[in-house]
């Protein structure tokens, strides 16, 4: 199947040639020649003398009690040593400097302003990715800065603390602007995780861990590929913070991992060959308690902590093996069968003592749980290629209209066999069952980022709170950019009750 479509207003016009047809068209290719090979979109092979880049915290200032942050989209250079020569400079994109941001940190009920600036040669965008905000605020597609441009977003933080990431969402173009560098975390805390029994000194035994794949050319430079592949690029240098064969020197019993899948495209299994780890939290906030895995799948824009031990002088890798992508239609052609090294750890030969996991419950837990026999709206969502329930994303149209106050079920479903994960924006939702099972126990927790196997029906707990606009919609779409890109994504409003806004055009829209 082949098809053409415009991604809207920027007037950027792409020819798809692939999807489930391709897939199949490259495997009877690879047949052909004999064999279905292990893998089309393998990692290279790199040493692991890097030390780990460890962003920043930003600096905020206190402005009439409102925490305020700055953040500026700029150009600038990047050694990916040692993945190009030493001394090659690539070209990239990052906040407040060459690559990537500094990490955002903010208490639960504090209220935080960011200032932001556009110093790029186009548009963009900063959508703060699992947050609970007006959708005026959220730095969707709506939200665009032009070049030159300042934004001044500020709402108060009222949800669970967790790991959360910000990066750029300008329509038709977010793929192009993540791959280049603009992404950084933006962690939230709250009376629970403070108290919590978890490393917690940033940098030292709490680490921002971003992983991302690219592809570089012969110059070093990002290359980003619009082959027809599905779902995207993958590519064979694999970087943690923008370091190429990283290492961290662990100086406690523990360390703890806020692993955050910042690809494009690639979906990565995360785990150590040598020993198992507490899975403590999931993208919106902290488990009911530890759940010990020995590996946990991570699609575009899903975020887990890990706490992992380790003895005095010992070295351990984190890694991404094999990733079951569910039944799509040639894992090999999708990053399926890859298995890679991401991080080495390396014990110093003293550590100090870490304890166990363990934590008590939130003052807000009551609040924020999540009923299902208070839903009163089913919604029902097909993902095929490109579309959701048929449409490709328009940007004057709203596709579905939900009521403050109300707690729905959102049934998702993959049509085709090709990888797709669903975000939702404004709302932390709960996986309640997959085809009618329970989910796993490591989806238990609260989300904002599902990764959707192929022809599986997963219904999803939400509950709309406290931000209403008649004008100004939320997005949910596919996470894999690409597919975002070429339109597998919609709107919606949350509205007061008796608003007359209706699912179709967008007021105001032309």
């Amino acid at each position: 199947m082949s098809y053409t479509h415009s991604v809207g207003e920027r007037g950027h016009r792409r020819t798809v040639v692939g999807g489930a047809a391709g897939v199949v068209a490259l495997v009877l290719l690879a047949a052909g020649c004999g064999a279905i090979p292990g893998s089309v979109t393998s990692v290279d092979d790199v040493s692991f003398d890097q030390e780990l880049a460890i962003p920043p915290l930003a600096e905020s200032e206190v402005i009439d009690g409102v925490r305020t942050f700055s953040l500026t989209a700029q150009e600038g250079t990047t050694s990916f040593a040692p993945a190009v020569e030493p001394g090659t400079e690539t070209e990239t994109w990052g906040f407040d400097g060459a690559y990537l941001g500094p990490t955002l940190r903010a208490e639960r009920g504090e209220r935080v302003a960011v200032d932001v600036a556009n110093d790029l040669d186009e548009a963009t965008s900063v959508h703060w990715h699992g947050m609970h905000l007006p959708p005026s605020m959220d730095g969707g597609p709506h939200q665009e800065v032009e070049p030159g441009g300042t934004w001044h977003p500020t709402w108060e933080i009222d949800q669970p603390g967790a790991t959360l990431w910000y990066h750029p969402h300008p329509h038709g173009a977010t793929e192009e602007h993540v791959y280049r560098g603009l992404a950084g975390m933006f962690i939230l805390d709250d009376d629970a995780t403070r108290a919590a029994d978890l490393p917690s000194a940033y940098g030292v035994d709490d680490l921002p861990v971003i992983v991302q794949d690219k592809v570089l050319d012969d110059a070093g430079q990002l290359d980003l590929t619009d082959d027809g592949a599905e779902p995207g690029t993958l590519g064979g240098v694999v970087m943690a913070n923008g370091t190429v064969g990283a290492f961290h020197e662990v100086t406690t019993e523990r360390v703890r991992l806020r692993l955050l899948n910042g690809s494009t495209a690639r979906t990565y299994t995360f785990g150590f060959p040598d020993r198992s780890f507490d899975l403590v939290a999931s993208d919106g906030g902290l488990l009911e308690a530890p759940l010990e895995l020995d590996h946990v799948r991570l699609a575009p824009g899903e975020r887990a902590e890990i706490v992992v031990q380790l003895a005095a002088g010992e070295t351990t890798r984190l890694a991404s093996t094999e990733a079951d992508l569910g039944s799509v239609a040639a894992p090999f052609a999708m990053g399926g069968n890859d298995a890679f090294d991401v991080l080495e750890l390396r014990a110093a030969d003293d550590l100090a003592p870490s304890p166990e996991p363990a934590w008590g419950p939130s003052q807000h837990a009551e609040a924020d749980a999540l009923d299902p026999d208070e839903a009163t709206v089913t919604r029902t969502f097909e993902l095929d290629e490109r579309r959701i329930n048929g449409e490709l994303m328009d940007m004057s149209r709203i596709d579905e209209v939900a009521t403050v106050g109300d707690t729905e079920i959102w049934e998702v479903r993959s049509t085709v066999p090709m990888p797709h994960s669903f975000h939702v924006h404004d709302v932390q939702f709960r996986v309640l069952s997959i085809d009618g099972d329970e989910p796993p126990p490591e989806l238990a927790g609260p989300k904002d980022t599902v990764y959707l196997e192929p022809r599986r029906t997963y219904r999803l707990l939400m509950r709309f709170q406290d931000y209403t606009d008649d004008a100004v919609p939320y997005m949910y779409h596919c996470h894999m950019l690409r597919h975002e890109d070429e339109g597998m994504m919609g709107q919606f409003l949350v509205v007061e009750p008796g608003s007359e806004a209706t699912p179709g055009p967008l007021r105001g829209s032309h």
